[in-house]
């Protein structure tokens, strides 16, 4: 069953341009992983230092596969960061 992952990001006043970047990479890597299905990154319009992401993926063990590889961790570091508040991941499911 598909999913829909969506994680919530705060940026540090001024590492909006980085986050940014790093979160490309991120997705860079992803496309290449089993599972993944699409992304996309949205900035919010009244807080740009506030984005999501939302990710599809086949399923939720593939989801889980990505979010505990080794690659992936070293990058959300990078991320975490250029935080103000931890990442917040929620997933939810098609009905």
């Amino acid at each position: 069953m598909a999913i829909k992952v969506i994680i919530e990001r705060k940026a540090i006043p001024g590492n909006d341009l980085e986050l940014n970047r790093v979160l490309m990479e991120l997705r860079s890597r992803a496309m290449k992983v089993k599972g993944y299905i699409s992304g996309e990154t949205l900035r919010e319009l009244d807080e740009p230092n506030t984005c999501i992401v939302i990710s599809t993926w086949n399923s939720l063990e593939e989801w889980k596969t990505w979010e505990a590889d080794a690659d992936r961790i070293e990058l959300q570091k990078k991320i975490d960061a250029l935080l103000r508040a931890p990442s917040r991941h929620r997933v939810f499911v098609y009905y």
